[in-house]
């Protein structure tokens, strides 16, 4: 683990991202953080250690998908798949996710895959209660929104990336992320298609690797479009803050699942400049707690006294 200095620090967007969080102060308590994302190695052993099953190895409960067709009712996790037809419309994801029967982190692109040779990629397919689960077996827990973004940019305040402010410098990837036109082009100049072994791109300025690209991470803190601010006092830090309540958490756009939602940090091997850019820093994104998929993975911190 790394040692991350506690600090102020501005959190948030800027006004290039108006469809995300606001900038604004925030103060955070120094913590340790892995260095790296969680590996299939890693979470093998936990499996092995407690016979944890993962929630895409479960089929899921009817009663809590009012509508749902029975027969998709199954053990399943959503797998990118790229299109064969030229995409222009990039509002339907259904385009490129698939919901696939008998995914999961050992099977990563269906039932006929497998892990073998990828134990230091980061484990995917895992919703939040895998990673929390996880998280107290090694006597860890998920970072807050927050730690987490302090951590990613690595001593660096107001750069647009953990790096900098330069996507690529020099052509250079800084780390696992799409280029090209997402989801037809794939120039692979980053040599990596899907998920890539954890620590192969640059740490950042604290010493951590893969904050930026290859997988989402899990965060502790529910989803709101916006981020708590002390309305009395706009201009001072908020200390350590922990996300929106539970309930101002469910998407809007589906009222009769009351499904919570977390905070994803960090961006993907599938964030391009032409869709998504949260390959940053201050990006955000609500992930439903039920929801495992093939960019999703996770790391673990562990707070000073």
């Amino acid at each position: 683990m790394v040692h991350v200095p506690g600090g102020r620090f501005t959190m948030g967007s800027n006004d290039h991202y108006p469809e995300e969080a606001p900038a604004h102060p925030v103060a955070v308590d120094s913590f340790w953080i892995d260095a790296r994302p969680v590996t299939n190695r890693q979470f093998r052993a936990f499996v092995e250690a407690t016979g944890h099953v993962t929630s895409a190895e479960i089929a899921p409960d009817p009663r809590d998908y009012p509508g749902a067709d029975p027969a998709l009712l199954r053990p399943a996790s959503l797998v990118f798949q790229p299109p064969r037809h030229r995409v222009t419309n990039h509002a339907d994801i259904s385009q490129w996710w698939t919901y696939c029967l008998d995914a999961d982190w050992k099977h990563p692109l269906g039932p006929r895959s497998s892990i073998d040779g990828m134990d230091d990629h980061p484990v995917i397919h895992v919703a939040y209660a895998d990673a929390e689960a996880y998280a107290v077996w090694a006597g860890k827990s998920l970072p807050t929104e927050a730690e987490w973004e302090y951590a990613a940019r690595g001593g660096l305040e107001g750069k647009e990336y953990a790096w900098g402010d330069e996507l690529m410098p020099g052509g250079k990837p800084m780390a696992n992320t799409w280029q090209g036109a997402f989801p037809n082009e794939n120039l692979l100049t980053d040599g990596f298609a899907r998920t890539s072994p954890v620590g192969t791109f640059p740490p950042n300025g604290y010493g951590v690797f893969d904050m930026i690209g290859n997988v989402w991470e899990w965060t502790q803190d529910y989803y709101a479009a916006r981020h708590h601010v002390n309305a009395d006092r706009p201009c001072c830090a908020v200390r350590n803050p922990l996300g929106a309540e539970r309930e101002r958490s469910f998407d809007p756009a589906m009222p009769a699942i009351a499904i919570p939602r977390k905070v994803l940090k960090g961006g993907s091997h599938l964030c391009a400049p032409n869709y998504c850019q949260r390959y940053r820093p201050a990006a955000r994104h609500a992930q439903p707690i039920d929801t495992s998929t093939s960019h999703v993975g996770f790391r673990c911190v562990v707070r000073d006294a």
